[in-house]
This record gives C-alpha cells, structure tokens and sequence, in this order.
C-alpha cells in the first residue's frame, strides 16, 4: 500500500448512527471557511445529505438542507457572518465545471463553502486544496446504520487543519 502523498491529510471515522453523521458534519463545520470545497462519495443512502444538514447546521445557514438532486444546486445562505453553503448534487451533471457555472450560482464560490455530491471527475478543477470524504456502508446487513467514512485534505489548506479533531 503506497503512503499517502505530503500533500494529502487523512483519517478514518467510524459512524453508528444518523445522528453521529450529523455530528460528523458538525463538527467538519468549524473546520470549514470560506472557498474551502468538500467532495461526498457514497451509495444512494450512505449518509451524504445528512452529514451535509450536520455541516449547515455548524455553519449556521438557513433553510433546511436537503437532497439537491433535482434542483442541482441550492446556496444557503449564512444567518450570521459565515460564509454561504453551497449544496451541489453532480449526479446528473455531465459536464463538470463548465455546467456548474452554468447553474448561475448566485455567490461567488471563492466567499463559499461548496459541497458536492457525487462530484468526482467534475469538480476537482475548481481547486486544488479540497476535503474529500467516501462514506462505506457496511456490507451484508442493510438495515445496519454503521458507516465507514474516510476523510482526506488533499493540498496545502489540510496538511495542518486539525481533521484528526473529527474523530473526537
């Protein structure tokens, strides 16, 4: 197994509960500041919406924070002086970056915390500092709330941003 790059943060969280993923968000939430991007991985079902709701929620944003899967995109903004949250579902997004300025987002993604689903292979052009998180659900019992998350920092922005804190 190769060691993971000098630019490249990481840390594995294990998650047992609705309720812990959106403490996970929480708690990514103080993390977070402006420009920072966070791509989310997983199944249909694995916990991306609702570690996202935790992440508003830390963020202090308006409106409730649901799947944007039809509507692409949907900016809520900060009920105090936080920077937006940008919720981007990529799924049916063909044409990365191109098509997501086409959405007409009307912040600047520079003043945002922009969250992807669904974004790899679309969105890593926006920059190269980026939080990735791939949430596994276990295998076998499917009733089984238990999720495997792994989270990298990938560029300068990570390398000493704390993530070891998440876990805690």
């Amino acid at each position: 197994m190769e060691a993971a790059p000098h630019n490249q943060a990481e840390t594995e969280l294990t998650v047992t509960s609705p309720e812990q993923m959106r403490e996970l968000g929480r708690r990514l939430a103080k993390l977070l500041r402006a420009g920072d991007l966070v791509m989310l991985s997983g199944e249909l079902g694995a916990g991306k919406t609702t570690l996202t709701r935790g992440l508003g929620e830390g963020l202090g944003v308006r409106g409730a924070v649901t799947s944007p899967t039809f509507v692409i995109a949907r900016v809520h903004p900060s009920l105090g002086d936080g920077p937006p949250l940008v919720h981007v579902d990529a799924y049916r997004l063909a044409g990365g970056l191109d098509e997501m300025e086409d959405l007409d987002l009307d912040v600047s993604l520079p003043d945002s915390v922009i969250v992807v689903e669904w974004g790899e292979g679309k969105v890593e052009e926006l920059t190269e500092d980026r939080l990735q998180l791939v949430i596994h659900r276990a295998v076998g019992d499917t009733t089984d709330e238990v999720r495997q998350v792994t989270v990298t920092g990938l560029g300068e922005r990570w390398i000493a941003a704390g993530l070891e804190a998440l876990s805690a």
